[in-house]
């Protein structure tokens, strides 16, 4: 019997099966594809030179991180440390640098043998103490954290200028993080694909248990592979450090989840014995893209973690999609399915489909109902430290109803109290060509970097509540928090009859407005003698870590008096902490006025608030934003007055 074979057809044939193949085999790069064209559809501003390099410099550092996570993921472990391993390798650096005097290079290979150090003690833990990788890894990330914090003493630490390059650019346009970067895969790829240690990963990562009988010695090669993952997190903090041109000790929190993120999304699995460095790197740009494009689109921070929540699951569903898809082809073999009813392959390629229609569909619906063309009016972007406290929600709100009335076309971002995560958004509104640019800064010297960039692009940022160093800005607009401390010191001592025994939370370090208010305090208190500060620790203007804080103190110091919190937030912990103690044998005095803070103060249990007027000063903000963006003459400073609130006149301010 002869057999009709139409070459043709068979070619059509298999173009499908092959498109098919292609696009499950490369799940996470159809995802960053669609993304790219979603976002340049979008917004206008997305697709250009300058854009496009700062989301490969916002890549950098979570790209670095995951390359060095991606050797632990693949032998089946965990590495939740590498956040703050980054954080503590970049304070050895600068410590060892500025006050220890040591020199540059030894400082630099000190840092990275302090990465090293701390990824070997993980493997340690896992491959001698026989502890689960998750639990060994938190508890370096306790470790490292900690005692990035002991070595700075809580505040940020000036990057050396020889090692800040790395945070720059060659030519003045190739970022040489995107270098570092690309230098790091490279390496990533080398070692998973051409060196014994590589095999090893995936064997161990395939089956521990075969690979040892097989005659690896898997103890020594866990121990190998936790301290390249602590080398690479060394070289994401310097690189992170060289970017903010200081040393935070709070840096890079949180990094460690998008770090695993874009390991999985790249194809790895958390089951271990698969997993590229290609593939993390497109998981890192995933997530870049996704935060630089929704700012450009003036998505609300609220709903961009909602997005980026979203579009992660989804592009790990179509990872799943693709290995069940080859899984049922594969058991398959060459049988067919009845006439009409798609195959698995064709099945798992409809559903790939739909997840990235889904993706789209939850980009474009985010976008339509909370963005909108600027129509050519004066468009303003705002980066705030933080909407987790709500003296800055009380800013956003003043901001908005002035541009509201204005008619400005007004960007709000929250940094959520990382100056790394500030440094893109300002980035990300430079290459937007916004008319200027309002910084509420989370570190006031880590946001000079961005706020420089946007300085040689001649548009004028305004500094709202916090002051920014070693940079240009065109006004202050901001409390006078010096004066308010002086006015706290004055009450609480008032109070106290000038005799007493007090703890001070501080505020966010490195933050001008936690110096200032400190400062005033302590310049204040001066004048009472009989007062005597027994503790000062920070609590980050957190209401939680207030609490604890104030729990803690009270441990060691039962008998205070007298409580100064630099903000509200920190003294309603403290008035929690205290129980029946607050407002009867316990003073406490905050700072900022806000809704709760008033309200306590009106039930006796916070004595005063210095209160701000956070509204207000949003609402001035936007006015000189709006003036600079003309040309238009604004003074230096402008200061929002402050008054010290109590029981007797809380009614009058509210």
């Amino acid at each position: 019997m002869a057999t009709d074979t139409h070459p043709s057809k068979a070619g059509a044939g298999a173009a499908g099966p092959s498109l098919r193949r292609l696009l499950l085999d490369n799940g996470a790069l159809t995802a960053l594809v669609v993304l790219l064209v979603a976002m340049s559809l979008l917004s206008g501003d997305f697709l250009t030179t300058q854009n496009l390099l700062n989301v490969g410099v916002q890549a950098a550092v979570t790209a670095i991180l995951a390359f060095g996570v991606t050797f632990v993921i693949v032998s089946a472990g965990i590495d939740l440390s590498v956040g703050s391993v980054a954080a503590l390798s970049a304070t050895v650096l600068a410590w060892s640098a500025t006050s220890a005097g040591m020199p540059v290079v030894l400082a630099v290979l000190l840092a990275v043998a302090t990465g090293i150090a701390c990824g070997f003690v993980n493997g340690a833990l896992v491959a001698y103490g026989k502890l689960p990788s998750f639990i060994a890894t938190l508890a370096m990330l306790s470790i490292a954290r900690g005692l990035s914090l002991v070595i700075s003493q809580g505040s940020p630490i000036a990057f050396p200028d020889s090692v800040s390059v790395l945070g720059d650019t060659l030519g003045g346009w190739l970022p040489v993080p995107v270098l570092v970067m690309i230098a790091m895969g490279l390496i990533t790829a080398l070692v998973l694909a051409r060196t014994y240690l590589g095999r090893s990963m995936y064997a161990i990562g395939g089956n521990e248990e075969a690979a040892r009988l097989s005659g690896l010695r898997v103890k020594k090669q866990k121990l190998a592979i936790y301290a390249l993952s602590g080398l690479f997190a060394a070289v994401a903090g310097i690189v992170l450090a060289s970017r903010l041109t200081s040393a935070q000790p709070q840096a890079a929190q949180g990094y460690e989840l998008d770090a695993i993120a874009a390991v999985v999304i790249g194809g790895a699995s958390l089951a271990g014995g698969v997993g590229k460095a290609s593939g993390t790197l497109i998981g890192a740009l995933i997530l870049a893209v996704l935060r630089n494009g929704l700012n450009l689109m003036s998505v609300s921070a609220f709903w961009q973690q909602v997005v980026i929540g979203v579009v992660i699951a989804l592009a790990v569903l179509l990872d799943t999609l693709r290995r069940k898809a080859g899984s049922g082809a594969a058991s398959a073999g060459g049988s067919s399915g009845a006439p009409g009813s798609p195959g698995p392959g064709r099945r798992g390629a409809m559903k790939a489909g739909l997840a990235l229609v889904c993706v789209a569909a939850v980009i474009a619906a985010v976008t339509f109902f909370n963005s909108g063309s600027s129509g050519g009016k004066t468009r303003i972007g705002m980066s705030l430290s933080t909407l987790n406290n709500p003296f800055f929600v009380q800013m956003k709100a003043g901001a908005q109803e002035q541009a509201k009335a204005d008619g400005i076309d007004l960007t709000v971002t929250d940094a959520q109290n990382d100056a790394s995560q500030q440094a893109n958004q300002l980035e990300n509104f430079t290459s937007s060509g916004v008319d200027s640019i309002i910084v509420n800064p989370v570190d006031s010297d880590a946001v000079g970097p961005g706020v420089r960039s946007a300085n040689q692009a001649d548009i004028p940022v305004i500094a709202a509540d916090r002051g920014v160093n070693k940079a240009d800005t065109a006004t202050l607009v901001a409390s006078d928090n010096v004066a308010g401390g002086k006015l706290a010191a004055k009450a609480l001592a008032d109070k106290l009859g000038g005799k007493g025994s007090i703890v001070v939370l501080q505020g966010t370090a490195g933050t001008s407005a936690s110096r200032e208010r400190g400062a005033g305090f302590a310049a204040g208190i001066k004048a009472y003698p009989g007062i005597k500060v027994v503790a000062t620790q920070p609590a980050d203007f957190d209401r939680t870590k207030g609490l604890d804080v104030m729990t803690n103190l009270l441990q060691g110091h039962p008998g205070i008096t007298g409580v100064f919190a630099e903000n509200d937030e920190m003294a309603l912990g403290a008035v929690k902490a205290l129980g029946s103690k607050a407002g009867k044998s316990v003073s406490v005095v905050g700072f900022d006025g806000t809704p709760d803070g008033l309200k306590a103060v009106g039930a006796g249990t916070l004595y005063a608030s210095v209160a701000q007027q956070p509204k207000e000063l949003g609402k001035i903000a936007v006015q000189n934003a709006v003036r600079a963006a003309e040309d238009k003459k604004v003074a230096g400073t402008v200061k929002v007055p402050v008054k010290v609130v109590t029981r007797q006149n809380v009614a009058d301010f509210s």
